[in-house]
């Protein structure tokens, strides 16, 4: 690679020194006559062009085809040094396009830059990293499969070439045969994390990823930050303990428990879905994701939030029923617990409906 580089540079710079010799003999000639002008300078411009095509033959032979092991070793360089290889149009071209190839390339094609309007393109990114760096990890002398990223601002050539207008975008490029259709990843479908892009690449290229995440500090620290506050309002308050045995409040937190592991919020601490999702098609943004395999922030504490809603609708018919107070009271009581009941759940049916294809039950909603 460093001697292709470095003859090409020679080759200019010898063909710039005959540049720079015709027109000083051109120059010459010219201010000592103008017959011998005529001659001299043909006769300058066919050894040029002689010299032309001499420097433009030896770059074409230094800048052949590389060899796969040439290929192999400097893939190999780029992954010591970092997961992901950045793509520009000359190593596309080199790396992923051309023949000779044994190993297979995992390319994302994104849009980092802050002008462009891509919300999901940065925890894409970041998944595919950590993905990649795991793969690292586990086979570093495997040879087999490498992984790519190709910027919108650093090689949109590369865009035009696929055919491709929207951002994120997973594609293998398997060894040997022709690319098909199953080797695009759908987002959509499967979602951008990095264990849905493991799975992606097993599936592709037979190799089994163990994402390995590097340690989220933050979660530890805020649980001693709340366990703190909690000793300190016991301590403050450690002459009227009298609301620890209180029926309520341990229901209370009961209940807040209750949703939140119904929720999914376990789900989202394991997986670490983004808080919402765009669609890279239509630019629509979805608080649900449409697949049974997974889902979002914003979709666990919606359904959080209907699960407490028809919890307490039923805590109200339930008082609405034991026949204590006002008859009126309790009828409202019974109308408002009932009206949450039927909304609330009818909407919980409406979101299972939606990423259950084809369940058959519904109620109010659609």
């Amino acid at each position: 690679m460093v001697g292709k580089g470095s003859f090409a540079e020679s080759a200019m710079q010898f063909l710039c020194w005959i540049l720079g010799a015709a027109i000083l003999g051109v120059h010459t000639a010219t201010c000592t006559n103008a017959s011998y002008v005529y001659i001299d300078s043909e006769s300058t411009m066919q050894f040029l062009c002689w010299i032309l095509g001499a420097a433009i033959l030896g770059m074409g032979i230094c800048q052949k085809a590389m060899t796969l092991e040439e290929k192999v070793k400097n893939l190999q360089e780029w992954m010591y040094k970092r997961p992901l290889i950045n793509m520009n149009m000359d190593r596309w071209k080199t790396y992923v396009r051309s023949s000779p190839r044994n190993y297979s390339m995992v390319v994302m094609f994104t849009a980092l830059s802050v002008g462009v309007n891509c919300p999901v393109c940065k925890p894409a990114y970041d998944e595919f990293y950590i993905m990649a760096n795991s793969y690292r990890y586990a086979y570093p002398e495997l040879k087999a499969l490498y992984f790519a990223v190709v910027d919108f601002d650093e090689a949109p050539q590369v865009f035009q070439s696929m055919n491709l207008n929207v951002a994120p975008v997973l594609i293998h490029f398997p060894a040997k045969g022709s690319r098909k259709r199953i080797d695009q990843m759908d987002f959509t479908r499967q979602g951008f994390d990095a264990d849905s892009m493991a799975r992606f690449v097993y599936d592709r290229a037979e190799i089994q990823i163990r994402v390995l995440r590097p340690p989220n500090y933050a979660a530890p620290a805020v649980v001693l930050l709340l366990a703190m506050l909690v000793l300190g309002l016991l301590y403050m308050r450690r002459n009227n303990l009298e609301f620890l045995y209180n029926r309520t409040s341990w229901a209370l937190v009961s209940l807040c428990i209750v949703f939140a592991f119904m929720s999914g919020q376990m789900w989202n601490h394991i997986r670490g879905p983004p808080f919402i999702m765009t669609n890279p098609q239509t630019r629509e943004t979805s608080f649900i994701h449409g697949s049974t395999q997974y889902q979002l922030v914003a979709e666990t504490y919606l359904v959080a939030v209907l699960y407490a809603a028809v919890t307490a609708g039923f805590i109200l018919l339930n008082d609405a029923a034991d026949g204590k107070g006002d008859p009126n009271r309790r009828r409202i009581m019974a109308f408002i617990g009932l009206g949450l009941v039927v909304v609330f759940f009818s909407l919980l049916l409406s979101i299972f409906r939606s990423k259950y294809q084809g369940y058959p039950y519904s109620f109010l909603f659609h």
